[in-house]
């Protein structure tokens, strides 16, 4: 029955899927050579509707629909668009569609073809977007093109994949001068947009922060708590208990009271810290001071740059005591006398531990990239060699 037809149906890919997998299940291997969606046909032939759902096109076209989200209804529903979409085609526009060749027939139902012929085949990242121009997802790819492609190959049936398909309304990219800058280009969005289908980077962040402030007293504090969005963090830990270590080798070190010192559960001070007088509040505050700069101090700072996007520029990643700093692109005719000159002409970038650990382990990787403050003058490189 099937063998040498055209298969037809409103989101063609989602109900091939299921076809091709039941009849896998039954031992019968079978892949439609030719299909047609009707979504995307009806939006070719009858552009400027409403909606393209099979529901609002046939009240749109007056299409009668019994028994609608049923096998039966919505297959006697499509079957009469198919028939007045075939009627109205004066341009050949199905005969188009369904080539064998026809890019059209693989993308979601809903993403206009324009958007995937714009993408090039160059790294970078890319956004999809929803009905309501919301980000749904965020990818990075060495290839643009072939890596959104992919996406829209296969056939797998699993609810979750159906519905990354159907919520597909748009495309739009950023194209980067390396897969590693669009790997770091794609955690930050994440980490920014926390789109709904993306979520392999959501998890394993750190959970807990060292925090200073200053009471009311006059005194300044070190503590540990959760990390939030709100507060900036001197350092970041993935354990409470890494955390409450840090914080009692700082305070041993710099002679800093327990009195001062917040572990985020229970109390390290006892009835007779408590008993002593207050310290002198100059000194007490510089010995604070003293401890934070020596722990910044042990983080370093340092560029890693290599090629851009084309022969005029160079990508850069600077990274700010131990923290993600941001990234960008520098003309390769600017003279720098001081690396850290070259933030000044990145892009800030909100980052976090997973993003310092795919920077650590690509500066240990390519050593020669990286550019360190104690160099006197960057533009003595050869940024060819990278």
């Amino acid at each position: 029955m099937l063998s040498g037809r055209v298969f037809v149906a409103h989101n063609v890919n989602f109900d091939h899927s299921f076809i091709r997998h039941e009849l896998s299940r039954a031992g019968l291997k079978w892949s439609a050579k030719n299909k047609l969606c009707t979504v995307r046909a009806a939006r070719k032939i009858k552009p400027g509707l409403p909606s393209y759902s099979l529901g609002n096109l046939c009240r749109s076209l007056d299409i009668p629909l019994t028994h609608a989200h049923r096998a039966g209804g919505d297959a006697n529903a499509t079957s009469i668009l198919l028939t007045q979409l075939l009627g109205w085609d004066d341009e050949g526009i199905i005969d188009k569609m369904i080539r064998k060749t026809s890019q059209d027939q693989r993308l979601p139902p809903n993403l206009p073809h324009e958007d995937f012929d714009a993408l090039p085949e160059k790294p970078g990242g890319y956004y999809f977007y929803s009905r309501e121009k919301k980000v749904v997802y965020v990818g990075k790819a060495k290839n643009l093109k072939k890596r959104v492609a992919q996406h829209f190959s296969g056939h797998k049936i699993t609810p979750q994949r159906q519905n990354f398909l159907r919520d597909i309304y748009s495309i739009s990219f950023e194209v980067c001068a390396s897969e590693f800058m669009a790997l770091l280009l794609e955690c930050c969005e994440i980490k920014k947009l926390w789109p709904i289908h993306n979520r392999a980077l959501k998890k394993f962040d750190p959970k807990f922060g060292l925090y200073e402030y200053e009471a009311r007293n006059g005194y300044r504090y070190l503590a540990i708590g959760k990390l939030t969005k709100q507060q900036s963090y001197i350092e970041m830990f993935h354990s409470l208990h890494d955390a409450v270590n840090v914080l009692l080798k700082l305070a041993a070190q710099f002679s800093i009271s327990q009195r001062f010192c917040h572990y985020g559960t229970g109390n390290h001070e006892n009835n007779d810290c408590v008993l002593m007088a207050l310290p002198d509040m100059e000194t007490h505050n510089e010995s604070v001071h003293n401890a934070i700069n020596f722990l910044e101090s042990s983080r370093p700072s340092y560029a890693i740059v290599e090629k851009g996007r084309n022969r005029e520029e160079r990508s850069c990643v600077w990274v700010e005591k131990g923290h993600f700093y941001g990234m960008g692109y520098i003309p390769s005719d600017v003279a720098i006398t001081d690396v850290s000159q070259i933030k000044d002409y990145l892009t800030p970038y909100k980052g976090n531990a997973y993003v310092i650990q795919l920077i650590e382990g690509y500066a240990a990787k390519f050593p020669a990239r990286v550019l360190r403050p104690s160099v006197a003058k960057t533009q003595e490189y050869d940024y060819d060699t990278f």
